[in-house]
């Protein structure tokens, strides 16, 4: 599927001729690959990479436009049980087109970075910074998710909390891999500024660009070192929590086989001390003895503090 937007009075506009322009190709088809591939000259296997999720983000430069491969954080649904997953964009820029190829149709130009742009670098820079922006906020989505799992982690006895916390750990590895990749990705841009032909102004927000990278990565290390060290606190909360639950019943079962050991002996067939077979009260006698035998358990409870 094709989305075309040209640069118009600094703003992105659907459609639209003249000015530089993006085309974007999402989950591209036989004849678009061809012609992404034959008529503007992308190699073919920087266009797999682009719709390949697993790829490293890079930059390449062919004798007709740069090609960067760009990690971004996909879209978060419930059926992905607590997994944050990352796919990749492919940004070919030409002199005075931007060609975009992407493997779902994802929200690319969104928010208030998208406003005073001239070129189409500017809206290369602006994808990067609104990238940076997403990753944040799937971050800060991850450490509210992680709180309510350690209340719930607290009081839980069996394993599925803590597995959908190992699951939120490995998201937060996938997403400081693609940070890191980006990370590269921005200091290549830099280090070729005047190759790609940046203005002063653009190299600037470049530089911001590549300080809230490092931000964003020294976030998620921080998250991630945070959960893998309680971790293992936390899985020993809910072996704990067991073991008191299995205290607590195993008193339960004492208390109530006492009771039934007096009764049970005072019912055999055998002869009675006390002449108690005979006497008009034995069977409260024998009741009395039993709730005795009930409230020593109840008191030794207590004295030992179990």
């Amino acid at each position: 599927m094709l989305n075309r937007m040209c640069i118009s009075e600094g703003r992105l506009q659907e459609g639209g001729t003249g000015g530089p322009c993006i085309e974007i190709y999402i989950a591209p088809g036989a004849d678009e690959r061809k012609h992404l591939v034959e008529d503007l000259k992308i190699d073919e296997h920087t266009l797999a990479s682009s719709l390949d999720p697993d790829e490293l983000g890079r930059i390449e430069f062919e004798p007709e436009h740069a090609a960067l491969i760009l990690k971004r954080p996909k879209n978060y649904s419930s059926e992905d049980h607590y997994l944050f997953k990352v796919s990749s964009a492919g940004l070919f820029i030409f002199k005075d087109v931007l060609v975009v190829v992407m493997n779902e149709d994802q929200p690319l130009f969104e928010g208030r970075p998208f406003s005073k742009i001239q070129s189409v670098l500017d809206v290369v820079l602006r994808i990067f910074y609104r990238a940076i922006f997403h990753f944040e906020e799937h971050l800060r989505g991850i450490s509210m998710l992680s709180e309510s799992l350690e209340k719930e982690v607290n009081t839980a006895m069996s394993n599925k909390h803590l597995l959908n916390m190992f699951t939120l750990e490995k998201s937060l590895v996938y997403y400081l891999n693609a940070i890191t990749s980006n990370g590269k990705v921005i200091e290549k841009l830099r280090s070729s500024a005047a190759r790609l032909g940046f203005t002063p102004e653009q190299v600037e927000f470049l530089d911001d660009i590549l300080i809230e990278n490092a931000q964003c990565f020294e976030l998620a290390q921080t998250y991630s070192q945070v959960l893998s060290s309680l971790m293992d606190a936390r899985a020993s909360v809910v072996s704990n929590n067991l073991n008191v639950l299995m205290k607590a019943l195993t008193l339960v079962m004492i208390a109530i086989m006492l009771p039934t050991l007096v009764i049970s002996a005072f019912s055999m067939n055998v002869p009675m001390p006390f002449g108690m077979e005979q006497g008009p009260v034995s069977f409260w006698i024998i009741m009395a003895m039993a709730i005795v035998s009930i409230g020593a358990v109840g008191f030794v409870w207590r004295w030992k503090k179990w």
